[in-house]
């Protein structure tokens, strides 16, 4: 089975690539599109050239590789796919051929984690309209992937995984809710920026606190993201429904 898990940053999405990765009978995949976006959009994010320079800069050959047959060396595949990279131009018609989940975050926590390791972000750079359009896409082309939130995750990591898989027909392991502290050898080369939190982690941190509060241009940021987000949230899987 060939998997791609579409998010905004900050939403739960380098641990449950872990935790597919723990699974043992699944190759994963960091964030594929991202040197190719960055080459396009000529944004500064943390360790463009490093990007850049690791990664695949022609969004065709990343489209044709996400789309390609898998390795004979397991059997399931997971793609750590950001909406957000998906920019005007870049192909997409090529996941409707995967099975395809979509993950969502509050508003609130994704604009407070992400600013606390970038200055400043705008709508576009998080991601939650371009998240709720390409589930949409995917709808029209006869999917219905399924939406998880990351505070279900985190409150009952094993209830929600396992509904996933039984909703997408792969077998359910409790593999999947630990890991090794430290890095993977797939870990894209913006790992040391993003990632300290999980590679300090043993498996999914537990219930959330509280909404953090924002102020001023965050508050508003957040404010303009929770029409999408709610959107998606209203169809999120809930586990035993």
């Amino acid at each position: 089975m060939k998997i791609a898990c579409w998010s905004g940053p900050r939403n739960l999405s380098t641990a449950m690539m872990y935790a597919f990765a723990a699974r043992g009978d699944c190759a994963v995949w960091d964030e594929p599109f991202y040197a190719a976006y960055l080459a396009a959009t000529g944004l500064d994010h943390p360790m463009r050239a490093q990007i850049i320079a690791a990664g695949e800069t022609d969004p065709e050959a990343v489209a044709q590789a996400c789309s390609g047959s898998d390795s004979p060396e397991t059997a399931h595949s997971y793609q750590k796919q950001m909406a957000h990279h998906m920019i005007e131009g870049f192909p997409l018609d090529w996941a409707a051929g995967l099975t395809n989940v979509v993950l969502i975050r509050h508003p609130v926590r994704v604009v407070a984690s992400y600013a606390a390791k970038r200055e400043n972000p705008g709508a576009e750079e998080l991601g939650a309209a371009r998240l709720r359009q390409i589930h949409d896409m995917l709808r029209a082309s006869g999917q219905t992937p399924p939406v998880l939130d990351s505070a279900d995750i985190r409150a009952d990591p094993a209830a929600v995984l396992e509904a996933l898989c039984d909703r997408i027909g792969l077998p359910w392991t409790p593999r999947m809710l630990a890991w090794e502290p430290g890095g993977r050898t797939e870990d894209g080369p913006w790992a040391p920026h993003w990632y300290g939190a999980i590679h300090r982690s043993k498996g999914f941190a537990g219930p959330e606190e509280p909404l953090p509060e924002l102020g001023g241009d965050m508050a508003a940021l957040a404010a303009s993201m929770m029409g999408d987000y709610e959107a998606l949230a209203d169809l999120r899987l809930i586990p035993g429904k």
